[in-house]
């Protein structure tokens, strides 16, 4: 089972690699539920990211085992804001599976005890994912609204979703903001990159994008960017066709470095890692070899304050 360590997210501390057990706490607190990719892997759930400021919880995608890393988060760091009740608010880079399959994890977790509807924002398509995540569960509400099970809220088995489609401000509520801003993800129209902004930090997350210019121009000074990679390693192992797939989709270790060297975030955190048969950790490496800041590699339960 991964165990929590906490990244203190300074120039000094992420440059000696120092990992400590308990930090102090800070107004802003980023949480890794899941780093992993469509690619089955035990000790990786799919891809999450979760900002938690103010005791709320900001969870961005919902990828396959999401739910258990935030009950894990919540009982074994006491992370109120990530009992999977409290989460009330879902952002969605893309529909791809691996961002969305523990969607209805989520939203069938426990319904009938919670206060608020999910609210979840994403592109076009993910108001008809949930109606189609509400049919999955129908017998299941219905059966639960009928008997004499105590309900807190009847309509919390139901998310409260807003769609966007195009670059913008997307959430603006309680010292945070989210901006989406559109991304290149292979043969999608609608994939999107965030830009959270709370009092205290600047968070960007790529989503699954190749090299853009926009997710370089949105990281310029951030503290930190969380961006995927693939192994340049592990790809030119790769036939002709998944070596043109994966560059037309995704973004080599060579094009992070470039990008974050032109951008220059406090602190670069790799996620969503592909890199078949090269080693996973073999990517700082990479990076570092064309970038001159601090990286990290991002591992489930990883907390950055």
């Amino acid at each position: 089972m991964p165990q929590f360590r906490t990244v203190l997210a300074t120039t000094s501390l992420a440059a000696t690699g120092l990992i400590t057990s308990m930090a102090a706490c800070a107004d802003t607190q980023v949480v890794v539920l899941g780093t992993g990719t469509p690619v089955p892997n035990g000790e990786r759930a799919g891809s999450s990211i979760a900002v938690i400021h103010d005791q709320q919880a900001y969870v961005f995608d919902m990828g396959a085992g999401v739910v258990q890393r935030a009950i894990q988060a919540y009982e074994q760091h006491g992370i109120d804001a990530l009992y999977p009740t409290q989460i009330d608010h879902l952002f969605l880079t893309h529909l791809h599976s691996d961002h969305i399959v523990d969607f209805p994890e989520l939203l069938g977790t426990y319904w009938w005890r919670r206060e608020n509807q999910i609210q979840v924002f994403g592109p076009p398509g993910t108001q008809a994912m949930s109606e189609g995540a509400n049919a999955m569960l129908a017998e299941d509400t219905q059966t639960r609204l009928a008997d004499k099970s105590p309900v807190t809220n009847r309509d919390a088995f139901r998310a409260n979703v807003t769609e966007f489609d195009g670059a913008g401000v997307v959430f603006d509520e309680n010292g945070v903001t989210v901006e989406a801003f559109p991304v290149t993800h292979g043969d999608w129209d609608a994939a999107y990159g965030f830009r959270i902004t709370t009092p205290d930090k600047t968070i960007i997350l790529s989503g699954d994008t190749s090299l853009n210019d926009e997710t370089g121009r949105q990281a310029q000074g951030a503290d930190i960017l969380f961006h995927e990679v693939i192994s340049h390693e592990g790809w030119q192992d790769l036939s002709e066709e998944w070596q043109a797939y994966h560059q037309y989709a995704h973004t080599l270790t060579t094009e992070v470095a470039e990008l974050a060297e032109q951008a220059q975030p406090e602190l670069l955190v790799l996620y969503h890692v592909l890199h078949y048969g090269a080693p996973i950790d073999g990517v700082v490496d990479e990076v570092k070899q064309g970038y001159s800041g601090d990286v990290v590699l991002a591992e489930d339960l990883d907390i950055f304050d």
